[in-house]
């Protein structure tokens, strides 16, 4: 891919859009096109076959399907396509996204069992096989891979475990993680994953997707059908007989997934993986230099995203924080916790330990000019 000129670099320390390379940028400029081309539909052929395999699926029994729109809408997807007439939605909820599926199911009148816990742990697993044994109407368990709002990564392989042992389709939303951390379907007992391009893949936003079951998604066609648009069977018949979307796809960001997909490759998962990790120890690393502490219990982070607590003595003012390192080419991103003020530190895309390392030396001046000591005590 040609870079003709070099894009300004900004670090987004941001739960997404992350952090992207040129050749993903000039991946969308490419001679118009009709997506109904043959030349367009092989691209889209390739790419669901490639996002198949990130997450080590049987081409046999998993597939893609792809969705213009954020992460939300494919979570809107799932939720209203999976669950049968008269039966019930378990979302194990100890976050802002695992409660995301909890409102759509109640906006499409679905019947939800909202099985709460706290946002600063993982849920309990004891409570979790109570509920499936309580209710025998629940026909599918969804939770979150990572609370993104936290940085919580939730057992999923034993969750998913309990929900096929009561015969439940098993949601994992993997937003946050696909292409992130390895995962194998197979493995971690996940029926459906999803993930959308600007997150994990590190490309452009636009299209999101999910990964899961031919054949509970050919089951889904009796299911009611709660949405045109965001119909999962519709849209994968459609890919099926004719190759292409259902409708109009974001065309350009096509060719940036695309792209992103090749890069991913080039990596390799684990490379990748440890390469994330060196920059959650950075993190750390850095927090601790100014004296600053994560709200969630280390050995429970996905190591994509930290949540840290901030000062609560009255200097501290987060919007000069961001500004003052956005200004320097660094985006930080607010807290999602209730009556703690708190930011978070994301390293989801095409960043680096010294990327890491440089902000921090960006934000102990920003603390300095908010009137502190380095270390904070």
């Amino acid at each position: 891919m040609e870079v003709v000129k070099s894009v300004k670099r900004n670090v987004l320390l941001n739960p997404g859009p992350a952090t992207t390379t040129d050749t993903v940028k000039y991946a969308q400029v490419v001679p118009d096109i009709c997506p109904r081309e043959k030349e367009f539909v092989a691209i889209m052929d390739e790419i669901r076959r490639e996002l198949v395999k990130v997450v080590h699926g049987d081409p046999k029994k998993h597939t893609a399907v792809l969705f213009a729109g954020s992460g939300t809408v494919v979570q809107d997807v799932l939720v209203n396509s999976l669950v049968p007439e008269n039966k019930k939605i378990l979302v194990v909820n100890n976050g802002s996204y695992s409660a995301r599926m909890v409102e759509i199911a109640q906006y499409y009148h679905i019947p939800c069992v909202d099985l709460k816990f706290p946002s600063t742990g993982r849920p309990d697993l004891k409570a979790v096989s109570q509920a499936l044994d309580r209710d025998r109407d629940i026909a599918v368990v969804a939770t979150t891979h990572h609370e993104t709002g936290t940085g919580v990564l939730n057992p999923v392989r034993e969750i998913g475990k309990m929900a096929h042992d009561h015969g439940c389709v098993f949601i994992a939303d993997t937003i946050s993680t696909y292409g992130l951390l390895p995962i194998d379907l197979e493995k971690e007992n996940i029926d459906f994953c999803m993930s959308s391009a600007q997150k994990g893949l590190a490309a452009m936003t636009g299209v999101s997707w999910t990964v899961g079951r031919i054949d509970e998604i050919i089951k889904s066609k009796a299911y009611p059908t709660r949405s045109y648009y965001c119909n999962l069977f519709m849209q994968y018949d459609f890919f099926e007989r004719v190759g292409e979307m259902h409708f109009t796809p974001p065309v350009q960001t096509i060719y940036a997934l695309h792209q992103a997909i090749r890069e991913y490759w080039q990596e390799g998962e684990m490379p990748r993986y440890e390469r994330l990790n060196q920059c959650w120890e950075a993190v750390h690393k850095g927090i601790q230099e100014i004296g600053l502490k994560s709200v969630i219990d280390k050995t429970i982070q996905s190591k994509l995203v930290v949540t840290i607590k901030a000062p609560q003595d009255g200097k501290f003012d987060f919007f000069k924080l961001h500004d003052y390192c956005y200004e320097r080419g660094f985006t930080i991103y607010p807290g999602k916790m209730f009556g703690l003020e708190t930011f978070r530190l994301c390293n989801l895309g095409v960043i680096t330990r010294k990327d890491i390392e440089d902000f921090f030396v960006v934000a102990k001046e920003a603390f300095r000019k908010m009137g502190y000591s380095i270390p904070i005590t």
